[in-house]
């Protein structure tokens, strides 16, 4: 549990050097690509960490290694938590944005987007504004793990 938790932590500080670091310097979509593969991948491990949580509770006797699996049983498991299922949703649409088919628009300047449809025609435009929200929900969520795992460790 403790070992996902500091991969996430360890993700998220990737995505911090990417967003404030790389992007500000390229612009380009290949960056926003990258920090949404980074997104997805710290909050794979936030996940990840609040199932071992739930093994560890026998809450859950074992742990998937699809994501979508994974995210369905920790739908089934906490039920009640929707603050947790939002973060899930959150998780399924950054998944779907980095598989879809994507334009650009306006790289190499202040504007750039990444432009991606989804879901029955769906367009998403992922500018660095939007882009920043996700990376701020992102550190809301990977707090939201810690107070969890850490919920554990007072009633010790």
């Amino acid at each position: 549990m403790k070992e996902s938790f500091d991969e996430a932590v360890q993700e998220l500080k990737r995505v911090d050097h990417l967003f404030w670091v790389s992007l500000k310097y390229t612009r380009t979509v290949d960056v926003i690509k990258n920090v949404i593969e980074r997104l997805i991948n710290c909050i794979g491990f936030g996940l990840e960490a609040l199932l071992k949580y739930a093994k560890e509770k026998k809450l859950v006797v074992s742990i998937p290694t699809n994501a979508g699996l994974r995210c369905d049983l920790l739908k089934k498991t906490f039920p009640d938590n929707l603050e947790l299922i939002e973060y899930i949703n959150f998780y399924s649409r950054l998944r779907k944005l980095s598989r879809a088919e994507y334009t650009r628009r306006e790289e190499f300047r202040r504007h750039v987007t990444m432009i991606a449809t989804i879901d029955k025609g769906e367009v998403v435009e992922v500018s660095i504004d939007s882009l920043k929200e996700d990376y701020e929900k992102t550190r809301n969520f990977i707090a939201f793990v810690k107070r969890i795992i850490n919920e554990e460790k007072e009633e010790h």
